[in-house]
C-alpha cells in the first residue's frame, strides 16, 4: 500500500520533515517514490508547504496519509480540496485556489528557536 508520511531530516535535536510518498513497508528514512512537501515544526507558526497538484494526485489514486500528515493536510486545506475533487470539481481550479491561499497567507518567520523562559520558569531543576 502506498502511504504519504513524514521523512525526518535535519540535525540532531533540530528536526524538520519532508512529506513523501512511499511504500508503507519501507523504513521511515528509507527509499521513497516522491517528495510532495515540507514541514518544519520549529518555526512559529509551523511551516507547511505542500505541492497541491501532486498531493491531490496521490490521494486520488489511493495513497493513505499518516495521522501526522493528515493534520498538516487539514491545516493547509488539502483534504477539504480533495473532498471537493471527489465530488466532481475541476483539479485546475482547486490547485489555483491553493496557490492563491498560499500567496495570501502571512509570512512565517525563519527563526527556528523559541524564546527562552524567564528566570526560574524553565523545566530544568537543579540537582537532577
Amino acid at each position: 500500500m502506498v502511504r504519504i508520511r513524514f521523512r525526518r531530516v535535519g540535525l540532531k535535536g533540530q528536526p524538520s520533515y519532508r512529506i513523501v510518498v512511499t511504500d508503507q513497508r519501507s523504513p521511515r528514512d528509507g527509499s521513497f517514490i516522491e517528495i510532495i512537501g515540507f514541514h518544519n515544526p520549529r518555526t512559529q507558526p509551523t511551516t507547511d508547504e505542500v505541492n497541491e497538484a501532486r498531493a491531490l494526485h496521490w490521494l486520488s489514486v489511493g495513497a493513505q496519509p499518516s495521522e501526522a500528515v493528515a493534520s498538516v493536510f487539514n491545516r493547509t486545506g488539502t483534504l477539504a480540496r480533495y473532498e471537493r475533487l471527489k465530488k466532481g470539481e475541476v483539479a485546475d481550479v482547486l490547485i489555483a485556489e491553493a496557490a492563491a491561499a498560499k500567496a495570501a497567507a502571512a509570512p512565517v518567520s525563519p527563526k527556528t528557536r523559541y524564546p527562552s523562559p524567564e528566570p526560574g520558569k524553565g523545566t530544568f531543576k537543579k540537582g537532577e
